[in-house]
């Protein structure tokens, strides 16, 4: 009997330090400070040390963007850290908002691959990473298979995949896997960045997966999901927390398992080394990072499919910037939960560290309408595999009575600006930040203003307290 541990990190978004963090209870959310890479490095340390030489550390990608740090670096800035952490192997998503070129750079300073066997160059088809590795631990020959976030030349901004493709994967992973099994090993493992829908949906239509390290939705896992002879398991995000997960083989088979999602909290020491590095990254940028912007009544997060807090402050500031009524955000997921208090310049970082122009644009009710419609089908597509959204756009100034059940393109029941429903012939003028907030292909008289969103978070910020008053919901599900 042979026995196998997997480690986890996905979707850190560039979270070095302990932060705020809510977590449900049966009796509501609470506050609790987590994650930090120092503790993290600790939890590895323990972990490797229990296996004996027998253990995988696999991170999701989603890593090296999301943070001030991560981004005035272009990521740079992590690269010791990581290689600190021991990582065996990545895959990517946000990443690659640094250009091809800028990711190849940072890859190139890893001391661990990147894997991605659904990214080909569009110049030759070629592989632009390499799709599978094989390790060796504990007298186990382990497969690996890389599998980045597909929607990367489909939502986001050209510049990301210049040059490059994106396939969801299902026959390049089927093709790895009957490769490493002609190979002989004893275990397939998929490491991904697909979302676990996806993941779900992939373990289905491809045989002869043992384990997948699944990522991008921030799935806080428990309990691991078996589909096909799979083990599915994901844990969290902004390395709050680690997945653990044990395995005993014979025989090229999985016999047992046991996972247990690890909570990032004091219990863990900080290592030493791990905190010296943190401290050479961070300190340039404390004084600034530390400047007290504002105020907030009520705990800002984007923990909520409709609405989010979070999203709620950053619409009414670049709604006043652009003065506009109506205004649109992409439902991004990752940004750490602010407790009510001060909120500080880090803290505007956190909700939207591109730092993107404000922009407005005119959209006809019609326009509005389809786009709304586009965007609960990416997020709720009955195939996993074209659910290409994070949770629903974020919206003010109007309110939409949706139905999630039903049919594609039939799902906003009822949409009003305020008492008044839209028309579908007038012009409205709205806000908007990047691309994914209002696709190029809705609207008229696209302009970015010369007003960037930390700076209109910071105006609107410095004349409202977050929570003074109620906000009605602009999503509304019947």
């Amino acid at each position: 009997m042979a026995r196998l541990t997997l480690l986890q990190l996905n979707d850190l978004h560039g979270y070095l330090e302990p932060h705020p963090e809510l977590v449900r209870t049966g009796g509501g959310w609470r506050f609790e400070q987590l994650g930090g890479l120092a503790r993290i490095a600790s939890i590895f340390a323990e972990a490797r040390a229990e296996a004996k030489g027998a253990a995988l550390t696999l991170d999701n990608g989603d890593t090296f963007h999301g943070s001030y740090v991560a981004l005035q670096s272009k990521g740079e800035a992590l690269v010791p850290l990581m290689n600190a952490l021991k990582i065996d192997a990545m895959t990517a998503h946000w990443e690659f908002a640094y250009g091809p070129a800028g990711f190849a750079t940072l890859a190139a300073q890893l001391d661990y691959p990147v894997l991605a066997a659904n990214v080909f160059r569009k110049a030759d088809g070629a592989p632009a990473f390499e799709g599978r590795r094989v390790f060796e631990r504990g007298g186990l020959n382990v497969g690996v298979i890389g599998l980045a976030c597909p929607i990367v030349d489909k939502t986001m901004p050209p510049s990301f995949s210049e040059g490059l493709r994106f396939e969801i994967g299902v026959e390049e992973c089927r093709h790895h896997v009957t490769a490493l099994r002609d190979e002989g090993v004893d275990l397939v493992v998929v490491l991904s960045h697909l979302g676990f829908p996806q993941d779900v949906q992939l373990a289905g239509d491809v045989d002869g997966i043992d384990v997948i390290v699944s990522g991008h939705t921030h799935n806080r896992m428990h309990e691991p999901a078996l589909v096909n002879g799979a083990i599915i398991f994901q844990s969290g995000c902004h390395g709050a927390f680690v997945g653990r997960l044990d395995l005993e083989v014979e025989a090229g088979r999985v016999v047992s398992h046991h996972h247990v999602l690890i909570p990032v909290n004091d219990h863990w020491p900080e290592d030493p080394e791990m905190t010296g590095l943190i401290d050479a990254a961070m300190a340039p940028h404390r004084a600034l990072l530390s400047e007290v912007v504002g105020r907030t009544t009520v705990p800002l997060h984007r923990y909520a499919m409709p609405s989010a807090p979070m999203d709620d402050v950053l619409l009414d500031a670049i709604a006043a910037a652009a003065d506009v009524e109506i205004a649109f955000s992409n439902g991004w997921r990752y940004g750490a939960p602010v407790a009510p208090g001060p909120v500080t310049l880090n803290d505007l970082y956190n909700i939207i560290p591109m730092n993107p122009p404000v922009s407005r644009v005119d959209l006809t009710g019609a326009a509005i309408r389809q786009m709304l419609e586009d965007n609960l089908e990416r997020t709720f597509a009955a195939d996993a595999y074209e659910q290409m959204g994070g949770y629903i756009k974020r919206c003010r100034g109007l309110t939409a009575f949706v139905k999630i059940e039903n049919p594609k393109g039939e799902r906003v029941d009822r949409l009003f600006v305020g008492d008044e429903p839209v028309d579908p012939e007038r012009v409205y003028p709205c806000a908007f930040v990047t691309t994914q907030g209002v696709p190029k292909r809705f609207g008229t008289a696209r302009r970015d203003l010369p007003v960037d969103a930390i700076t209109a978070l910071r105006r609107w910020l410095s004349t409202n307290l977050v929570g003074d008053r109620p906000r009605p919901e602009s999503i509304v599900v019947v």
